[in-house]
């Protein structure tokens, strides 16, 4: 058997997902970091798009956050997310609709709407979307 990790996700809501894991992949500022058991300590700031928890070999759960803090410790991995959605429970809906409205906004020469938060909802909105994609294929 592989060597585990402990993984805690939580939102400003609730937590999400608490467990062991053999490897977990997260969206850092910097790059894609995957994370195994005794792995170095680390803290770092999270961007929008998808954490895989790899459960073991036949397992891997795929959860969206919208941002926050990594902290690694040698024996636990904590995803301190802004937003934290498991990939099944993504509402597609919202999620295009919340695409179409940033997108429409981009276009918006009258300079009412933050552009950069602009910017940042339609990354959001086209990270859950990949998430829910992904998850949909790999079942």
């Amino acid at each position: 058997m592989a060597m585990t990790i402990h993984v805690d996700i939580v939102s400003a809501e609730e937590a999400i997902y608490s467990g062991l894991a053999e490897l977990v992949i997260v969206p850092a500022a910097e790059g894609d970091v995957g994370i195994a058991a005794r792995h170095a300590p680390l803290l770092t700031r999270l961007k929008p798009g998808e954490v895989r928890v790899k459960v073991d070999n036949k397992e891997t759960l795929p959860f969206y956050v919208s941002g926050g803090i990594l902290e690694v410790q040698p024996h636990v991995v904590s995803v301190l997310a802004d937003k934290a959605i498991r990939a099944k429970d993504i509402d597609e809906a919202a999620a295009q609709e919340a695409k179409r409205r940033a997108e429409e906004a981009l276009t918006d020469k009258s300079g009412k709407r933050d552009l950069a938060k602009v910017q940042l909802e339609l990354t959001e909105a086209l990270e859950q979307l990949k998430t829910l994609e992904r998850w949909r294929k790999n079942r």
